[in-house]
C-alpha cells in the first residue's frame, strides 16, 4: 500500500476515486431527500446541462480563460518585478511593502464597479481583477526567496571575487525559485476567482456571467455546469505548474 501511495499512479488514481465517490453520494443524496433541480442539482442533471449547452459554455469558458490568463501573466510579470525590487533593497521594502499590504486588504469584489464605469462591461475589468488578486503572492514569495539566501552562502562567492549578478545568477535565483513556483500556483487559482468574481458583476460574457443569467433563470443545472468547468480549467492550470516545476527546480524534490 505505501509503495503505491509513493507512486506516480496514485497521483492520478486517488484523486479521481474522491471525486467519483463524492459524485455518487451527492447523486444519493438528491435522491434519497427528493432535492428538486432548482435548489440543487445532481450530478446528472449537471453533466446534462453541460451537454445540452455545451457551445454556451464553451464559448463562455475561453473568455474566462483569456482573461485569467492574461491577468496571471501580468501578475507575474509585475509580482516578480516587485518581488526582486523589494527583496534586494530595504529601502524600497520599507516604502512598498507598508503599501501593498494596504492594497491587498481591500476587497477586489469593491474595486470591480468602479472599473465597470471606467472600461466598461468588458473583458478588462475580469483580466484587471484576476491581476490585483495575483500580483500580490507572487510578490511577497518572490521577495521572501532572496531575503532567505544564506548569508554566508553569499560571503563565500564574495570572497572568491564572485559579482552580484554572479551570485544571483549562481545562488540568489536558483533559491528563489521554489518560493515563485510554490505563489504560481496559489496565483492561478486567485486570477480564476478574480475573473470570475468580476465577471458576475461587470461583463457580457465569461463563465461568471453565465452563472448570473442561469441562476435568475432559475437554470441552476446550468450554473452548477459553468462551475464545474471552472474547477476542470483550474485543476488543469495548477497541474500544468506542477509538472513545470517539477522539470526546471528538479533538485528540490
Amino acid at each position: 500500500m505505501n509503495k503505491f501511495i509513493k507512486s506516480k499512479t496514485a497521483s492520478f488514481v486517488l484523486p479521481f476515486l474522491a471525486t467519483l465517490l463524492l459524485f455518487v453520494v451527492w447523486e444519493l443524496l438528491v435522491i434519497i431527500f427528493k432535492i428538486p433541480a432548482f435548489n440543487l442539482p445532481s450530478p446528472t442533471n449537471m453533466i446534462g446541462a453541460l451537454f445540452s449547452y455545451r457551445e454556451q459554455i464553451l464559448i463562455n469558458s475561453f473568455r474566462t480563460l483569456w482573461t485569467t490568463l492574461l491577468g496571471f501573466v501580468l501578475a507575474v510579470g509585475v509580482g516578480v518585478a516587485l518581488g526582486f525590487l523589494i527583496g534586494y533593497s530595504r529601502l524600497a521594502y520599507l516604502t512598498l511593502y507598508p503599501l501593498l499590504v494596504a492594497f491587498n486588504t481591500i476587497p477586489k469584489a469593491a474595486i470591480v464597479p468602479l472599473m465597470a464605469i471606467w472600461f466598461g462591461a468588458n473583458a478588462i475589468p475580469a483580466t484587471l481583477t484576476a491581476f490585483l488578486l495575483a500580483f500580490f503572492p507572487i510578490a511577497v514569495n518572490t521577495a521572501l526567496g532572496l531575503d532567505t539566501v544564506e548569508p554566508e552562502m553569499k560571503d563565500v562567492l564574495h570572497s572568491m571575487g564572485a559579482s552580484e549578478i554572479e551570485i544571483f545568477q549562481k545562488v540568489g535565483w536558483p533559491h528563489t525559485l521554489p518560493y515563485v513556483f510554490a505563489s504560481l500556483k496559489i496565483a492561478v487559482s486567485l486570477c480564476f476567482i478574480g475573473a470570475v468574481i468580476s465577471e458576475s458583476v461587470a461583463s457580457n460574457a465569461g463563465l461568471g456571467y453565465l452563472i448570473v443569467q442561469a441562476t435568475a433563470n432559475f437554470d441552476i443545472p446550468l450554473a452548477f455546469a459553468a462551475l464545474l468547468v471552472l474547477a476542470i480549467m483550474g485543476v488543469l492550470l495548477y497541474g500544468f505548474f506542477v509538472l513545470i516545476e517539477k522539470k526546471v527546480i528538479y533538485w528540490v524534490r
